[in-house]
C-alpha cells in the first residue's frame, strides 16, 4: 500500500521528534538549567560534594561555565547559599569536577559520579536553605540512578592529597541520618584484637598511597578536624564503618 504524501510527511516529523527526545540531554525539573560546555560522556555511580571556595554563587557560576586559570572545570549542579539549585551539565554527561581521584577502586571519578558544588567559601557554616535543597536533590538523584549511600562522598575523600572540601563544617552526620553517606553507629564497640585501621580505611574506600593525606581526609569527614595522627576513638569508628561496608550485599 502506498502512503499518501501528507501522511508520509507527518510520520517523518513524528519520527524526527522521537529521535530528538531520545537524544536530548537529561535535565532535572528541580533545577534551573544553566548549560556548560565543559563535559563529555560518562556513567554515574557516586555523588561527589564540593564547596566552591568563592565569595558568591555568581562568581562560581562564571567559573564553572568558562575557562579559568587552572583549566576548565564544571559540575552537574551548583546550590546557592539561598537554596537555589542550578544544573550546568546533564547527568548522563561527564562534568569536570573530580580531577585526579580514587575511591573504592574507582580511578576516574569524573566518569562515574555526579558533582555537586555548594556555594561556600570554605570557612563559613553551610546554610539551612542550602542543606535542605541538597537533601532533596540527593534523594532525587540517588533514587533515579540507584546510587548506594556509601558512595555519597566529598572531594577531599577522593583526592586527599589535593583537596579539602567540603570543609570540616559540613554536616556529614546529618546527611547520613537522611540516608546519604556512611556514618558510625551510636556507641561503636571496641575493635577486636589485631584490628588493622589501615585495612579498614581501604575497605571504606580511601586511597592509601599517601597515608597521611588519607588520615587527614578521614578526620575531616568523621571527626571534624585535620589531625594527621590517630586520635582516641578512631579505631572504634573505623571498625564500625568497615563492618557496615562488609555487611552490605554484594553489588555489580
Amino acid at each position: 500500500m502506498t502512503m499518501n504524501p501528507l501522511r508520509l510527511a507527518l510520520v517523518s516529523l513524528l519520527s524526527a521528534g522521537l529521535v530528538a527526545c531520545t537524544t536530548a540531554p537529561l535535565r532535572n525539573p528541580m533545577a534551573q538549567w544553566q548549560g556548560s560546555s565543559n563535559f563529555d560522556a560518562r556513567r554515574a555511580r557516586a555523588v561527589v560534594l564540593h564547596h566552591t571556595s568563592m565569595d558568591s554563587v555568581d562568581e562560581a557560576l562564571r567559573t564553572l561555565k568558562s575557562v579559568n586559570s587552572g583549566g576548565p572545570v564544571s559540575a552537574h549542579y551548583l546550590i546557592g547559599e539561598d537554596g537555589r539549585v542550578l544544573q550546568l551539565v546533564a547527568e548522563d554527561a561527564r562534568a569536570w569536577h573530580a580531577g585526579g581521584s580514587r575511591w573504592a577502586g574507582i580511578d576516574d571519578l569524573n566518569s562515574s559520579s555526579i558533582g555537586i558544588e555548594l556555594d561556600n567559601d570554605g570557612s563559613e557554616p553551610f546554610s539551612e536553605a542550602q542543606l535542605q535543597s541538597l537533601l532533596r536533590l540527593l534523594a532525587d538523584i540517588s533514587a533515579r540512578l540507584r546510587i548506594q549511600p556509601r558512595f555519597v562522598i566529598g572531594h577531599g575523600d577522593i583526592a586527599p592529597t589535593r583537596k579539602d572540601d567540603p570543609s570540616t563544617q559540613f554536616p556529614w552526620q546529618r546527611l547520613a541520618q537522611a540516608g546519604f553517606g556512611l556514618w558510625p553507629r551510636d556507641a561503636p564497640a571496641p575493635p577486636p584484637a589485631g584490628f588493622d585501621p589501615w585495612l579498614a580505611m581501604a575497605v571504606i574506600g580511601y586511597d592509601l598511597r599517601d597515608p597521611t593525606a588519607a588520615m587527614r581526609a578521614f578526620h575531616r569527614h568523621y571527626r571534624g578536624s585535620s589531625a594527621e595522627t590517630w586520635q582516641p576513638g578512631d579505631f572504634e569508628i573505623l571498625h564500625d564503618l568497615q563492618s557496615q561496608v562488609l555487611e552490605l550485599p554484594a553489588t555489580r
